[in-house]
């Protein structure tokens, strides 16, 4: 099976959870990978369908450069690991946009990923997010606006315990 197919697949049993009036409201969806690496959207991609994940952040300078809009509450994104397989569905549920020195603690600890401090989301963010600022001809600092957002997983839901 192609991998189309296993997304099409994958948002049609995700439709079957729905009720008829929900599954006539329910908006596309856009397939979305995180990380940079196929071997590390997979990792962060189960970080996500685990619930571990529940935040991301994106460099608003990026976004203009490549002219993407800007995230907006709502978004469904169906969630692929480094070979293009579907984890998970994922509903942004938060968008802020703030300086990058104005991330708190609890955002880097939703934020899933190393030891879930402020520190590593800091300093991993630092170094990814200084050589995207490089890469499209922009000077990092400590205040570039950054898109915060908070999401939550619609599928699979997790296993009760």
């Amino acid at each position: 099976m192609n991998t189309l197919s296993k997304t099409e697949t994958f948002w049609k049993s995700y439709l079957s959870t729905l009720s008829e009036s929900d599954q006539m409201h329910t908006s596309a969806y856009v397939v979305s990978q995180f990380a940079d690496t196929p071997e590390a959207a997979t990792s962060v991609g189960k970080l996500v369908r685990d619930g571990v994940k529940t935040t991301t952040s994106t460099l608003v300078w990026g976004l203009e450069h490549i002219r993407e809009p800007l995230p907006k509450v709502g978004l469904i994104e169906l969630i692929v690991d480094g070979n293009g397989d579907p984890l998970c569905i994922t509903e942004l549920t938060e968008v802020e946009i703030k300086p990058f020195n104005a991330v708190d603690e609890q955002f880097a600890f939703e934020y899933g990923e190393g030891d879930r401090t402020l520190a590593f989301w800091l300093s991993d963010n630092w170094d990814f997010l200084s050589s995207e600022c490089i890469e499209i001809g922009r000077k990092p600092s400590k205040t570039m606006p950054i898109v915060f957002q908070r999401f939550r997983v619609l599928y699979p839901k997790a296993a009760l315990t």
